[in-house]
């Protein structure tokens, strides 16, 4: 582990001697990003409007006047761009197929001629880097805009090589309290949480973040190699700040559970000095090895939600995204009472889970940039725009207006009553509180000056074999 470690430094040491020769610089955090988006330190491109206007041409000189424009004014614009042609979307989530037909019915309330086709594509296996970067060589590019995950890579291989445009609402940023201009983060639609949470219908109990990793604990978890905002969750747990939460949630142990941690602990020491970490780098190094020690990888959330709501399965616990609940259907062995969400029950301390953004962005050669423009600020500024999304809890719009929008026609926060106290999400702002949900958010930024450091240590840790 020395051996690797070492050489992991040495490649970190050559990229921040590079970036120190012309590197990106960090943003500060913006009030909005502060409180509705988990993008809240990324840093970014500078928005458009920053330039002189006359410096400003193509899709840079589009953005800078789309962000000074209302909904209904890029409406208008495009209707002109876009009626007769197809618009071309691609994503991580697949509801913006669902989503774009809402925005041209709107469109239609403007002009009833107005006629627009449509496709959406959802690329499997985290290709739509290799999507976006192979459309981004041609002079006209195929798609318009993209809604896009994990960001990490997003910044090293979308943003800083300049192949994603980030556009920005003005009536968004009026609703977070700011301005396109003074907003430095990635545009986000939403903040996705994924949850601890464990079958109730045996003995074990989990009431701090650190028995998740405690002997003989295997969480079902889809795995830092199949989904990679996992892997982004364990690196942000090395930031100071979710650092010290660990040591506080660690703290509050008994002696014998500090007894089984300290000896991880311990040896994590250099490791942590080695990676630059801060002074409680340690306890952030020995809850994610054990971590990655422990789990036992799943496909999907989907299976893993199954699994944890049947009564046979008594004891196993897992992390995955709290919105899967909302699908279980219920029978005489298959309920959402047989779950606890962890950080929901009284006397839970520590980490509750963890928070990443789906991101909206215009490609660089856009065919329909205004279309791309108007879209993006009907799904971020209209309730309508996000109901594809709005109808999951754990799934919170970035716009202020629009999640109070949400909650009062989905009731989220009492969509399970008393019948279901699982279901009822407690909302964003205690997800994201320290001493409350203590949810761990994604920063692009962070990830992205870290990915080679402790990014490639987590890559050498061994992992758990069922069975083995």
């Amino acid at each position: 582990m020395r051996r690797v470690l070492s050489t992991i430094l040495t490649v970190s040491m050559v990229v921040a001697s590079l970036a120190g020769c012309g590197g990106s610089s960090t943003a500060t955090t913006s009030a909005a990003a502060e409180t509705k988006s988990a993008a809240e330190t990324a840093a970014l491109q500078d928005s458009p409007k920053e330039a002189k206007a006359e410096e400003l041409t193509g899709i840079d000189a589009i953005i800078a006047e789309a962000q000074t424009m209302s909904l209904e004014e890029l409406a208008k614009k495009a209707i002109e761009e876009s009626n007769g042609k197809t618009f071309y979307g691609v994503g991580n989530s697949s509801r913006g197929k669902s989503a774009l037909p809402v925005f041209i019915e709107y469109l239609k309330t403007i002009d009833p001629s107005y006629n627009m086709e449509f496709e959406w594509q959802q690329p499997k296996n985290n290709k739509i880097f290799e999507q976006l970067t192979s459309d981004s060589l041609k002079s006209e590019g195929t798609f318009a805009m993209t809604l896009i995950q994990d960001g990490n890579q997003i910044q090293s291989k979308m943003v800083e090589t300049n192949i994603l445009k980030r556009f920005v609402p003005k009536e968004w940023a009026e609703a977070n309290g700011t301005t396109p201009v003074e907003y430095k983060g990635f545009l986000p639609l939403q903040t996705l949480n994924k949850v601890f949470m464990y079958n109730s219908t045996g003995t074990a109990t989990y009431t701090n973040c650190w028995d998740f990793v405690y002997d003989g604990s295997h969480p079902l978890f889809m795995g830092v190699d199949s989904e990679i905002v996992g892997k982004n969750f364990l690196m942000m747990l090395t930031s100071d700040k979710y650092a010290t939460w660990l040591k506080e949630a660690y703290d509050k142990l008994d002696d014998t559970k500090k007894a089984y941690f300290e000896p991880t602990i311990q040896a994590m020491q250099s490791d942590a000095a080695d990676l630059g970490l801060g002074s409680n780098g340690a306890y952030a190094l020995a809850w994610i090895k054990l971590w990655v020690n422990n789990y036992n990888e799943q496909t999907d959330d989907g299976p893993i939600c199954n699994t944890l709501v049947d009564a046979s399965a008594k004891d196993q616990a897992g992390l995955l995204v709290y919105s899967k609940l909302r699908s279980v259907e219920e029978s005489a062995t298959v309920s959402v009472n047989n779950i606890k969400v962890a950080a929901y029950e009284d006397g839970y301390t520590g980490i509750g889970g963890y928070g990443y953004c789906h991101y909206l962005f215009l490609t660089k050669n856009s065919p329909l940039p205004w279309t791309a423009c108007a879209f993006i600020a009907y799904m971020t500024c209209t309730e309508e725009g996000f109901d594809a999304w709005g109808k999951d809890m754990g799934g919170y719009s970035a716009n202020p207006k629009v999640a109070a929008d949400v909650e009062a026609k989905y009731s989220h926060s009492t969509g399970g009553g008393d019948e279901f106290p699982a279901k009822n999400d407690r909302g964003y702002d205690w997800w994201t509180s320290e001493g409350k949900g203590e949810l761990v958010l994604e920063d692009p930024a962070y990830c992205a000056e870290v990915s080679f450091s402790v990014g490639s240590w987590i890559d050498v840790l061994d992992k758990y074999t069922p069975g083995a």
